[in-house]
């Protein structure tokens, strides 16, 4: 296909542009077939007017090549699919709320109104499927820690904890990634099964904490610190229409006590979920998620003074409300966040027309309120933006 989005920032902010986005894709796919495997390549081709630096850079997925998946994907036997190379991971039960999908997000195209398929960066990993009568194992490892494409002042301002103030592009975050090949390596895995008509499943995650959760003292380089995760998740009818538990134990290695102020604590993590078509082609989803923090007390007792508390219950309402009109070809669609704890919330309207089978067009917005701007939400309220986009496919 080939995308162009156009979009402005509502406020003054004087850390960043006045455009949000400014840019066109070309995406085109390749499929090959060989005897026994099929490869298969995806890249997008972009020009995008706000990147002062236009060389390519594959993990970030910045300036004029963005390659999506390059992957070999063959069944070694009848019962096991094997895929290697970069591709898009995803599992998990929530609707844009993740505890047990620990694959790498792009939250900078997810704030500056990119489509929504953009939220899912991509992974280098092997991908190894087993199914059974019993049950079905997926395995991935990553030989080298894929990190989000996490927001660090380039695009979006937020709120620098290292620094106690708003910062954007006059204070980019500088991060010390892990890098080393089979040495700073992720595993996941998920072993699912059908009971009636649930799916219930269980999680398991080994590596670093997907987003910088924590800072070098002495040079002030973010870090991501050491993770492992256990979760499980329970989704199936319920009454007329489809509901869903999902948990996660997050496990901070690196500051099991609590008591290191530099790094993220460990946390248990619920996610709640119901969705219903409450009328003819009008769909209503809830959830509320809980992030608990692990040794709350001892977090409290290390903090620098005058630094920021957070709460030691994060609680999050969500609310999708889809309606579809005109044959089905006009989406209008509202998602919600609100926090009651933070006192802020995240709202993401959206309107979208398929004009034929190859020209869709859409426009939205990505608004932000919050009480206090040390707020997850509350922090990127400068950044509030409107887009527009239109999209041909062939």
């Amino acid at each position: 296909f080939w995308e162009a989005r156009g979009g402005t920032r509502l406020g003054d902010d004087p850390r960043q542009r006045d455009l949000s986005i400014a840019e066109t894709r070309l995406q085109l796919e390749a499929e090959k077939y060989f005897r026994g495997a099929t490869l298969r390549l995806t890249g997008d081709f972009l020009y995008d007017d706000l990147d002062d630096d236009r060389s390519v850079d594959l993990e970030s997925g910045e300036g004029a090549f963005d390659l999506r998946e390059a992957s070999l994907v063959f069944s070694p036997s009848a019962d096991t699919d094997v895929k290697l190379g970069r591709q898009i991971l995803t599992w998990g039960t929530g609707d844009l709320v993740f505890i047990n999908d620990l694959f790498p997000k792009d939250w900078v195209s997810f704030f500056i109104g990119r489509d929504v398929e953009y939220l899912k960066a991509p992974s280098d990993a092997l991908k190894v499927s087993a199914f059974s009568s019993w049950a079905n194992l997926d395995l991935v490892y990553t030989p080298r820690f894929d990190a989000d494409r996490f927001i660090d002042g380039r695009r979006l301002s937020f709120f620098n904890t290292g620094q106690g103030r708003l910062t954007g592009r006059n204070a980019v975050v500088l991060a010390d990634r892990p890098a080393d090949a089979f040495e700073d390596d992720e595993w996941a895995a998920r072993l699912y099964r059908n009971l009636g008509a649930y799916e219930v499943a269980l999680y398991g995650y080994d590596g670093f904490w997907k987003s910088p959760a924590g800072a070098d003292p002495a040079s002030g380089r973010a870090r991501f610190p050491p993770l492992s995760v256990l979760g499980a998740s329970l989704r199936g009818p319920v009454g007329p229409g489809i509901g869903n538990v999902e948990l996660g134990y997050y496990d901070s290695r690196a500051d099991r006590d609590g008591d290191d102020p530099t790094v993220r604590n460990s946390e248990l993590r619920l996610l709640l979920g119901y969705e219903q078509e409450i009328a003819r082609n009008l769909t209503l989803g809830l959830q509320y998620y809980l992030e608990r923090m692990g040794e709350f007390e001892a977090y409290r007792r290390a903090l620098p003074p005058g630094a920021p508390v957070r709460d030691e219950n994060r609680h999050v309402l969500t609310q999708r409300l889809t309606w579809l009109t005109h044959s089905q070809n006009l989406e209008w669609s509202l998602f919600l966040f609100y926090s009651p704890s933070d006192r802020d919330a995240y709202l993401r309207p959206r309107v979208g027309y398929q004009v034929d089978d190859h020209l869709s067009v859409e426009a939205g917005g990505n608004l932000f309120f919050g009480a206090r701007e040390e707020t997850f939400f509350g922090q990127f309220q400068d950044n509030n933006n409107l887009y527009l986009g239109v999209r041909y496919g062939f």
